[in-house]
């Protein structure tokens, strides 16, 4: 197979690649990994590497079978980097009292760019001392066996000399750990033992025959390329091994003694699974042919690319991953992932890639109780199964622009683009440059795929020109021509563009801002010009436009976003207001040009502390654009196991008394001052700032309490029921109400979208849930609800849309109750009402709707094993109200809940 991997000749002169003629230096990088050590050549690009191994002054071109032979293997990316990886025990290896290991190597560089062949001398050296008593290495064309040499107890002296013909012991291998061996023996023979019988051979047929067995100070290595016809196939825990056993005979006068040997290498059919976008790799995880003893324990498990190990944080950012089985050890490698790349294949004039990966493994394991230490190390090519990967061609042109933009891939990086045809017309890389055709190359997908991008003026003689009613239509032909390096397969693909120019208007946007809300005006400009619009970071969709009060005339649309949403920024607070910026961008689909960036700022009235007489204290955090990487959960008041009870993303909500919580009080002539502060305690991890971030959070907290006026409190009591009802138990109940966006019940309104404004053709799906409780039993009960036209409850006028827990009779469009199943959100049903109201159910007589509504709703909380009455054991008159279920208790009937959520704005 020539040279090592047969990395023979490769002349290909390509026009528009340059890169050759500029012969960048050679750079060689070296590394001891274990008991290997690898070279680094690179880059290569086409020339040619030839490899000899130096002994004794006299250089060894390395064949493929000489490769094999003597520990040595060579691999070569789609980049031209070549790696040279060489046992340290390898044939040609100065070794030092098996601890100093020296390789001399050298390095012949051929190509039609250089005026002569560059030499090179590599000489590295590695210690390694932390031999196992066993060490395994399987690569791709060989597999090697390093065992430590010593002579069994029972034979180092004369009266226990064993005959030639005699039996072995019964385990000679770990016999032979007893007794360092002495100079006197030598290797006579090895037998192998294959399922058909065992094959004798002199040490001198063995080395013939492409094997070897050789001697170090404390050491056997044997070593066996990988096709040779003493390898067998043997299935261990259902995977395919290749498996080689041998017995090494080594004699002196009147004595004679064994060491037996045996590895197992993983074939990729039987143990190597594909999906589209994953590889599974299965590893036995005690691998038969090697491990006699019953007691094995796996001691490490190391994983690398291209004999380079891993750690645990490389691995997570390379998305590799390895899980240990009761029988397997299990890889999952990304197709595309770093440290591995994608090779061309053609068919019929069809592209098609497969992607090609070297994982490995390293495992350290032990036997017996005398802690016999096996290593082993395996280097895996993975080549996936060759999918179609047909040629996707981009159309960027920019009719403006006058001048077609195209880019085509992704391929391989053994692809190479060799001319384009217009027509009858063959333009070579260099011709089509120096007419005026930018043709560039671009790498993408962890730089393993390429990409070609061309532009072609209008103004060229190949591209058509027609004119027609106030358009003129340019159109373009064209096929590219493509090349597979390594193969020399050619291939093709054709391609046809047009574009249309006329004069444009392009779109524009405008705003404004009231109390609330930012309102946003886009004017399309020119029919038919085609533009997307984002809204702070996300692409305005139908469903975010539904969500954002999305309305359109033909000439322009508008929306509203509330300053507190999502897609808004808050840039400062201040102290009775917040300064949000909202961005709208226009972009060009086909080019991601922004055609109008458009910000606008406005200062918010808010209140983002609430004092209240009863000396409970809220206070709203909001995060800042600012400071992007602070985590709103992890602040704190002064006291920082005072935290908020709720937070999100982009802020945190705290209530507490003004007597907790680190909260200070100073008195003042008319009044009483209570100061806290929001912040991040100090020993908070924020998520990594930037460098021009500062991690730093301040917000100041206060609350003025008037000593001298007095107030009137008024209250009245809630009749008492006549049925009895179970006492309050230990424990906190909470009830909350929200506004789903439809009736899946699966999105809903934020807090800080309200007030929120809804069209008069659409319902409203509420629900309630009793939250912090994890009793069955216990059910939530609408007893009544209603709507006013201010966040007073009592306020007039009130519209009844539940009445002792079923629909109000008299309403014409009386609540729709729905269901509640369980899911992945609701683990107890009986803890959910949901309920659609009409819009229509809010027209007075005149059918003019309120201007904005808020909704209230008495709840109470039920108790399936005790039926006493009231609303827990109300029927409603329709059967299908969903309401009539199971008779229920009412656990506390005079301190029930009450929730209330808006304002809700009507739009005709």
């Amino acid at each position: 197979m020539g040279h090592l991997f047969g990395l023979g000749c490769l002349l290909i002169l390509i026009g528009m690649v340059d890169v050759e003629a500029q012969n960048p230096p050679l750079t060689i990088g070296k590394k001891c990994l274990g008991n290997v050590m690898r070279i680094d050549v690179g880059p290569l690009g086409g020339k040619n590497l030839e490899v000899a191994a130096v002994m004794n002054n006299t250089a060894v071109i390395l064949t493929s079978s000489l490769a094999s032979q003597c520990g040595f293997s060579m691999k070569r990316d789609q980049l031209g980097n070549a790696m040279i990886f060489a046992s340290l025990q390898n044939c040609f290896a100065q070794n030092l009292a098996d601890e100093m290991f020296t390789t001399t190597l050298h390095l012949r560089v051929s190509g039609p760019f250089l005026l002569k062949d560059e030499i090179y001398q590599v000489v590295e050296t590695c210690q390694y001392s932390t031999w196992a008593s066993r060490e395994v290495i399987c690569d791709n064309n060989y597999m090697e066996v390093s065992l430590k040499r010593a002579v069994p107890e029972d034979y180092h002296h004369p009266k226990h000399a064993m005959p030639l013909t005699g039996s072995k012991p019964a385990n000679a291998r770990r016999s032979a750990e007893k007794v360092p061996m002495d100079a006197g023996f030598r290797i006579t023979t090895v037998v192998f033992f294959t399922p058909e019988g065992e094959k004798v051979m002199t040490v001198n047929d063995a080395h013939k025959k492409g094997y070897w067995v050789g001697n170090s100070p404390t050491r056997l290595v044997q070593r066996v390329p990988s096709a040779a016809p003493e390898i067998f196939t043997h299935n261990v825990a259902g995977v395919p091994m290749r498996v080689f056993k041998t017995s090494t005979i080594f004699e002196k006068t009147w004595l004679a003694t064994q060491i037996d040997a045996a590895a197992a290498c993983p074939l990729q059919e039987g143990s190597v699974f594909f999906t589209r976008s994953t590889i599974t790799w299965y590893l036995p995880r005690h691998i038969d042919p090697m491990i006699t003893s019953q007691q094995f324990t796996l001691l490490e498990v190391h994983f690398g690319i291209n004999g380079q190990r891993m750690d645990a944080g490389e691995m997570q950012a390379n998305k590799y991953s390895l899980a240990l089985t009761d029988h397997y050890i299990v890889t999952e490698i990304p197709i595309g992932a770093a440290g591995g790349y994608f090779k061309s294949h053609v068919q019929a004039n069809l592209y098609y890639i497969s992607y090609v990966i070297e994982p490995m493994l390293e495992l350290l394991w032990s036997e017996d109780s005398v802690l016999e230490l096996t290593k082993y190390k395996v280097y895996f090519t993975i080549a996936t199964n060759v999918l179609p990967h047909p040629p996707q061609l981009v159309d960027n042109t920019v009719p403006a622009d006058r001048m077609f933009k195209m880019a085509l891939g992704h391929f391989a990086l053994d692809v190479v683009l060799l001319n384009i045809t217009f027509g009858s017309e063959v333009l070579s890389v260099t011709d089509c440059m120096a007419r005026g055709f930018n043709i560039m190359e671009h790498l993408s997908h962890n730089d393993t795929m390429r990409v070609y991008s061309l532009q072609v003026p209008f103004t060229d003689p190949a591209v058509s020109k027609l004119a027609g009613e106030g358009v003129i239509v340019y159109s373009l032909h064209l096929t590219f021509g493509l090349l597979v390096l390594d193969t020399l397969a050619p291939f093709s693909h054709a391609a046809y563009l047009e574009a249309v120019l006329e004069d444009m208007i392009s779109p524009s946007v405008s705003g404004g801002c009231d109390q609330r809300n930012f309102f946003i005006l886009v004017k399309y400009g020119t029919k038919g010009f085609s533009f997307q619009t984002t809204v702070g970071k996300r692409l305005m969709t139908p469903s975010l436009a539904q969500h954002y009060n999305y309305m359109e005339n033909g000439t322009h649309f508008s929306f509203v976003v509330p300053f507190l949403s999502s897609d808004a920024v808050v840039e400062a607070i201040e102290s009775s207001s917040i300064r949000s910026r909202l961005n709208v961008i226009l972009v060009n689909p086909q080019t991601n040009e922004h055609l109008k960036d458009f910000s606008m700022a406005c200062n918010f009235p808010s209140t983002l502390t609430e004092c209240f007489p009863n000396g409970t204290m809220t206070a709203l955090a909001v995060k800042l654009e600012s400071v992007p990487s602070l985590d709103p959960s992890g602040l704190t008041l002064r006291d920082h196991s005072c935290g908020p009870v709720y937070s999100d993303e982009r802020y945190a909500y705290f209530v507490f008394t003004v007597n907790s919580c680190g909260t200070t009080r100073k008195f003042l002539p008319d009044g009483m001052l209570y100061e806290n502060e929001i912040a991040l305690p100090d020993d908070h991890q924020m998520k990594p700032a930037t460098d021009s971030e500062e991690a730093h959070y301040d917000l100041k907290v206060t609350c003025l309490y008037d000593i001298n006026t007095s107030h009137a409190v008024a209250f009245h009591t809630r009749p008492r029921r006549s049925e009895p009802y179970a006492e309050n138990s230990e424990g906190q109940l909470h009830v909350v109400m929200r506004l789903s966006l439809d009736d899946s019940y699966s999105n809903f309104q934020m807090l800080e979208d309200f007030p929120i404004a809804k069209y008069l053709q659409q319902p409203l799906y509420f629900e309630v849930e009793l939250k912090r409780s994890t009793n069955p039993q216990v059910s939530l009960e609408l007893e009544n609800c209603w709507a006013t036209q201010e966040d007073d409850k009592t306020s007039q006028p009130r519209w009844n849309l539940i009445i002792n827990g079923c629909p109000n009779p008299v309403d014409p469009y009386q609540v729709i109750f729905h269901p509640v199943w369980a899911d992945e959100r609701v683990r107890y049903p009986p803890h959910f009402k949901r309920f659609e109201v009409q819009m229509f159910a809010f027209a007075d007589e005149k059918d003019d709707l309120v201007g904005q509504l808020f909704v209230h709703c008495d709840v109470v909380i039920c108790d399936a094993k005790n039926p006493l009455g009231g609303v827990c054991s109300r029927q409603c008159p329709n059967p299908d109200a969903g309401m009539r279920g199971q008779k229920r208790d009412i656990v506390d009937v005079a301190d029930f809940e009450h929730v209330s959520l808006g304002p809700i704005a009507f739009l005709q």
